[in-house]
């Protein structure tokens, strides 16, 4: 069985956490070695700048927080996604490319050719296979995020630079096949239904 490359992406609070437990479980279950990791981070150098990214206090250029992710996201491929992929794991990542597209791109208004040249060069050719993107309205995150956490720098931005990240992410997903859409805002029980289907048929695809 080959190994697949899975992302899970969604605007802060629409529950991708939430289903991390659920995914691990059905691929263990089916006896897929898998490893889990995130962005930013996944390396101990991938992570320093994930605590430095997210930190309310800091203060950054928008130019220098886009280098600073695809810096993390250089090392994070080099040292874990690569070597999985190439081992035979499966690798599920929380967060990759897409999300710059839609958080520098989308919700903070860097030009899309920009990113672009950045990811062409770090990834080298690699893409997720699958990419489930958890989609909530951004009233109902919000309103998760509020009740459930201290927020970080990117999760304190107003509600319209979330709608903007929204709204990215919804017009990548109708552009990249890879991509599914979950409408997280139901019962936990009826996105992971949806989830196991389309796990199950990325399977079904290596048959």
């Amino acid at each position: 069985m080959p190994p697949r490359f899975i992302t899970l992406e969604g605007i802060d609070g629409a529950g991708k956490s939430s289903h991390l437990d659920f995914i691990r479980q059905w691929l263990a279950e089916r006896g897929i070695e898998t490893v889990f990791t995130r962005e930013p981070g996944g390396t101990d150098l991938a992570e320093k700048l994930r605590a430095l990214l997210l930190a309310p206090d800091t203060d950054v250029s928008l130019e220098t927080e886009t280098l600073l992710l695809f810096a993390a996201r250089q090392d994070h491929i080099q040292r874990v996604i690569r070597p999985a992929l190439a081992a035979g794991r499966w690798v599920v990542s929380d967060r990759f490319t897409d999300a710059s597209f839609a958080y520098q791109g989308g919700g903070r208004g860097l030009a899309g050719e920009r990113i672009a040249v950045l990811a062409d060069w770090v990834q080298q050719g690699l893409e997720p296979d699958l990419t489930l993107l958890f989609d909530v309205p951004t009233d109902v995150a919000q309103e998760r995020m509020a009740a459930t956490r201290s927020l970080d720098r990117f999760e304190r931005e107003a509600r319209d630079f979330h709608e903007r990240v929204r709204e990215a992410y919804l017009a990548r997903a109708a552009q990249y096949p890879r991509f599914c859409v979950l409408d997280s805002s139901r019962a936990l029980e009826a996105v992971r239904a949806d989830i196991a289907a389309r796990l199950s048929g990325l399977l079904m695809e290596q048959r």
